[in-house]
Formats: structure tokens, C-alpha cells, sequence
């Protein structure tokens, strides 16, 4: 009892047993709705924030995080790579070339994007290597024409290790149309799969034949490529360290290439959050019925406290602490049961799988064969604030009409 009258009160009506079950199975309803709700937001949020991540470590793995290149073909990689290595955030600074083109097989096509790397030292910038499901990037020699393809583009033309494909590059001439195509012979040496768009949309090949068929000197190289500690960091990193090196040099990085991509999955998981905020919001404002229920059982109680000297703000607390303990208890149910689900979620989905005998994700349809999850307590935090949030926000009506009943009016009709 010394907990102030109002508090002691309306947790007393939570706990009490009503002559009305159907306000009980109401106010219940409302507690579990609120706790699905929760949950439901929890899960869904983490497991689109495995999906980001996800696609972030392998698209973001395979291509530059940011590269500085010259205005024409560098000569010397080095001086470019030891300035770039001065800025704390850069990792690693390898030679790269980059050209746009089309494979040719029996007479099908599709476009490519080829990249001229160093096998010895992409593996420092490059998820590639530990991608490899034929054959091996060292076998990217100089002079040898070889080039590593993309599972996709192996699929769609049947090809393996030791096949033989044609690269077509557009190349400026003086002929009447503008442009000659030029043709290089290669030869297929590995194959490559990250489970993302880019296994139908790169090919590697050795940077000095990279060179060689740009129709520059072996030894140029379109720029360096570079690896950054912080992703979100590189428009600037890499800016400020091409006008270090001067007006010959130029910067570029993933956010022209893949920022799209990344800011429409931001979109997609803001939309999908303010959808299931309307469930919790919905489970929330449940409560209200539940109240104005309760306020219209316990007339006569109210009267009681008001002629023994109760103030409307007392009476309003009443059932305000009410409707809050219903939203407390629903939404701390909901978390704690969202997070236990979201660290859990791939092993739900595996028992799932395995009791129906259905693959509900098979890496021939998609580029990952289990559920991912990331757990952050940010998303758990928002999620659990808001639903405290509407809770209490929809107890403010039935509580206000509670506190503007009058004692003679209540027991007249009791």
C-alpha cells in the first residue's frame, strides 16, 4: 500500500477477475495482438537486415570500393597505390582495368563487363577467390587469354573450364560508322559464383591482357583499385585522394554503380517497417475498446472512489495505468519472443523444411540457400518504444472519459 492510490488501483483491476469474461477475452486479445505485432516486426526487420548484409559482402566484395585511375593509361601503378595507402581508411591498393564488351558463343550473346586483375594480388580487394567453383584464379596468366566467368554466363552458354569464347570490344575508328569491333580469343579458366546478379554481368581476365587488348602497352593499367574499412566513406576518400595526385587522376566508387541498388533495399525495409507498424498499431488502439468496456463495468466503483474524495486526474490515472500494464506486458511478451525468433530464425526455417520435406530456399532459384538474420538492438529498441508509445497514447481517451463520470449520474443507472 504504498504504492500511490491510482498505481495500486488500476494494476488491481489488470489483475482482477471481471464479471464480464468477454472484457477479459477482449483486453487478452488486445495483449496478444500487440505481442504478434512486435514480433512480427522484429523478425521481419532482422531478416531483411541479413538480406542487406548479405548482398552487401558479396556484391560489395567483388566490386571496386572505390578506384583511382588516369586520364590515360597509367604507366606506373605504384606512386597512385602509396598515396592512396597514406589515408588510414584504405586496406589495399591493387592495378586494375575495367572494359565493357560482349561474349560470343555458337552464335549467342550477351553483354560483359571485364575487369584486368592481378591473381596474385586480388584476393586483397576481391571476394573472388573464395568463390571459385571451377578451376583457379592463378590460372589467369599473362599472354594466355584466359578468363574466369560468372556461373550465369557459364549457364546460359554451357560452358566449362578449357572452353574457348570470343570477346568482342567496340573500338573508335575513322570508318564511315564510328566504330570497329574488335575480336580477342579466350579461353575459359575458372568460374566463379557469389549469388548475385554479377555472376551473368563480370568476367576477370589477367591485367596485362587486359592491356593488350585495349591496345596498350603491357605493362598500363587502367588505375588502382582500392579496399576501404568504411564502405559509406569511399565518395570522399576517394576524392580527396585523386585531387592529391593531381589533374591527371580521377575517382571513382561503388555508390555510382551500386548506390541504387543499396538505397532502394533502404526504402524496402522503411516501407515494410511502417506496414507492420499499422498491425502493432491496430493491436495498440484495441485497447481503447478494452477500456471504454472497462469504464462502462466499473460505473459504479467510480462513483464510489469520486464520493470519497477521488479527483478526475486520479480517476484518469486509474485506468491509464490500465491500459499501459496491458501494453507493457504485450509488448515485452512480443520482444522478448522476436528476438529469441530472430537469433533462431535459420534453424526455424531448417526444421520447417525438414518436417514438410520442401525447400523454401534452394540455391538453384536463389543466391542463398538458408534465411539470414542480423539482430540489431536499434531495430529491437524503435520497435519496443513504439509499442509502448501507442499503448499509452490509447489510454488517454477511455481514461479522460472515465474521469468525466458523475457519481449521481453512475449509481442512478447501476
Amino acid at each position: 500500500m504504498f504504492r500511490p492510490l491510482s498505481i495500486f488501483i488500476g494494476t488491481r483491476y489488470t489483475r482482477a477477475k471481471r464479471r464480464n469474461h468477454f472484457i477479459s477475452f477482449i483486453s487478452m486479445t488486445s495483449m496478444i495482438g500487440l505481442a504478434l505485432g512486435v514480433l512480427a516486426m522484429i523478425v521481419v526487420l532482422s531478416v531483411m537486415n541479413g538480406f542487406q548484409q548479405e548482398m552487401s559482402s558479396r556484391i560489395l566484395g567483388m566490386v571496386p570500393h572505390a578506384v583511382i585511375s588516369g586520364v590515360k593509361p597509367l604507366d606506373d601503378w605504384q606512386p597512385a597505390a602509396r598515396a592512396s595507402l597514406k589515408d588510414p581508411q584504405v586496406t589495399a591498393a591493387v592495378p586494375f582495368t575495367e572494359m565493357d564488351g560482349m561474349l560470343s558463343y555458337k552464335g549467342s550473346m550477351q553483354p560483359i563487363q571485364i575487369n584486368g586483375v592481378d591473381p596474385a594480388l586480388e584476393s586483397k580487394v576481391s571476394i573472388v577467390t573464395q568463390h571459385i567453383v571451377q578451376g583457379r584464379l592463378q590460372d589467369l596468366k599473362a599472354g594466355e587469354f584466359g578468363v574466369v566467368i560468372g556461373e550465369i554466363t557459364a549457364r546460359r552458354f554451357r560452358l566449362n573450364v578449357g572452353d574457348k569464347l570470343t570477346l568482342i570490344v567496340p573500338e573508335i575508328s575513322s570508318a564511315p560508322g564510328g566504330i570497329t569491333p574488335r575480336l580477342q580469343r579466350l579461353t575459359v579458366v575458372g568460374v566463379f559464383k557469389v549469388g548475385a546478379e554479377l555472376d551473368g554481368s563480370m568476367a576477370l581476365v589477367n591485367v596485362a591482357d587486359a592491356a593488350v587488348i585495349q591496345r596498350w602497352q603491357p605493362n598500363q593499367v587502367q588505375g588502382v583499385r582500392l579496399a576501404l574499412t568504411d564502405l559509406y566513406a569511399a565518395p570522399q576518400v576517394s576524392t580527396a585522394i585523386a585531387a592529391g595526385l593531381g589533374a591527371d587522376y580521377k575517382a571513382d566508387d561503388w555508390t555510382h554503380t551500386q548506390g541504387s541498388l543499396f538505397s532502394a533495399m533502404k526504402m524496402e525495409k522503411t516501407m515494410i517497417g511502417l506496414l507492420l507498424l499499422m498491425i502493432v498499431a491496430v493491436a495498440a488502439f484495441n485497447i481503447i475498446a478494452t477500456l471504454i468496456m472497462v469504464v462502462n463495468d466499473k460505473g459504479a466503483d467510480i462513483a464510489i472512489l469520486r464520493t470519497i474524495g477521488a479527483t478526475p486526474s486520479q480517476i484518469m490515472t486509474i485506468f491509464m495505468v490500465q491500459g499501459t500494464v496491458i501494453g507493457i506486458v504485450g509488448t515485452v511478451i512480443g520482444g522478448v519472443l522476436g528476438v529469441i525468433a530472430a537469433i533462431n530464425v535459420s534453424q526455424i526455417v531448417g526444421w520447417v523444411e525438414r518436417v514438410t520435406g520442401q525447400h523454401i530456399f534452394t540455391s538453384d532459384v536463389y543466391f542463398i540457400s538458408n534465411l539470414p538474420s542480423k539482430l540489431e538492438g536499434s531495430d529491437v529498441a524503435l520497435i519496443c518504444s513504439a509499442g509502448f508509445i501507442l499503448s499509452f497514447l490509447a489510454t488517454i481517451y477511455p481514461a479522460y472519459r472515465a474521469a468525466q463520470i458523475q457519481p449521481a449520474h453512475a449509481l442512478r443507472y447501476e
